[in-house]
């Protein structure tokens, strides 16, 4: 794979054009920052820990001294800290808003505002953000950039534990939370007439959320996993690619086989019925209400 070659043909120029991201100070994040840095773009960084993110910033403009990198913090356990962070990205107009940040196997608690940790920052608040954000991304012609999980397909959905605070397992919880994010934003976005989505996914990489074993058990997968799997820059080009591109209802962005390897495509999303949709859809207006009446 020539990413080079791939980037020059399949990338357009983003001077002019603020992309803000979630979560760029992880593995994934730093390679789309690079990709969203060579192609022009003002960069907005929002992340939790404010010494990560201000090293990145500075990396960053020692790399690309032309670009211009500002960050926000948020914690998007906490919903007043997403609300501010969401007024802040407002007043930066920003053009293309990326959800990227993610939690897998992290200790559980139930936040303040009622629902399970996992599912707070991998559904729940960026649902409320870009709720928040779609119309001040009208005004820009904006775009959204989702990124989901293939995690999602060992979930289903669950009426009587919607946020799913009584599971244990990790890729459970987590491909709950992104089941409602991916599916709710396709049923969001299809009366959308001015903001675009893309609902994306990296496939399998070497992340920070892959690095949750034992130590023990990682040191021995870690280095396979490299040889197996994309590398977090590989893999970025899908994410990268959803800002070119958008998917329409139902469908998702995507390594081309099997989810795992190979260049982006764009692809169906099949995964839930009309029933599981509509509950999703439905889940995702009373969350949305709750946490505006917070």
């Amino acid at each position: 794979m020539n990413i080079h070659k791939y980037s020059k043909e399949n990338f357009g120029d983003l001077k002019g054009k603020t992309v803000a991201i979630t979560g760029s100070t992880g593995g994934l994040g730093r390679e789309i920052c690079t990709y969203l840095a060579t192609l022009g773009a003002r960069l907005v960084l929002l992340d939790r820990n404010e010494v990560l993110s201000e090293d990145h910033r500075q990396s960053l403009i020692s790399r690309f001294p032309e670009i211009s990198v500002d960050r926000i913090y948020i914690d998007l356990e906490d919903i007043e800290s997403v609300k501010r962070a969401t007024v802040q990205l407002k007043q930066n107009n920003v053009d293309v808003f990326i959800h990227n940040a993610g939690a897998y196997s992290i200790p559980r608690r139930v936040c303040d505002t009622g629902y399970d940790n996992v599912f707070q920052i991998n559904f729940a608040s960026p649902y409320y953000m870009i709720r928040e954000l779609l119309p001040h991304l009208r005004t820009r012609q904006g775009k959204v950039v989702a990124v989901g999980s293939i995690a999602h397909n060992y979930s289903k959905t669950d009426k009587n534990d919607f946020d799913f605070k009584s599971r244990r397992a990790a890729s459970k919880v987590y491909g709950n939370a992104k089941r409602h994010l991916m599916f709710s934003l396709s049923e969001l976005f299809d009366a959308e007439d001015v903001v675009k989505l893309s609902i994306v996914h990296p496939g399998i990489t070497l992340t920070n959320i892959t690095a949750h074993y034992p130590k023990l058990i990682y040191a021995i997968i870690k280095h396979p996993m490299k040889i197996i799997f994309m590398s977090p820059r590989k893999a970025a080009l899908c994410i990268v690619y959803g800002v070119f591109n958008t998917t329409h209802k139902y469908e998702w962005i995507g390594p081309c086989i099997f989810n795992v390897w190979g260049l982006p495509k764009i692809q169906k999303l099949k995964t839930a019925n009309d029933s599981e949709r509509k509950y999703i859809n439905g889940v995702a207006q009373c969350v949305y209400e709750k946490m505006k009446s917070i």
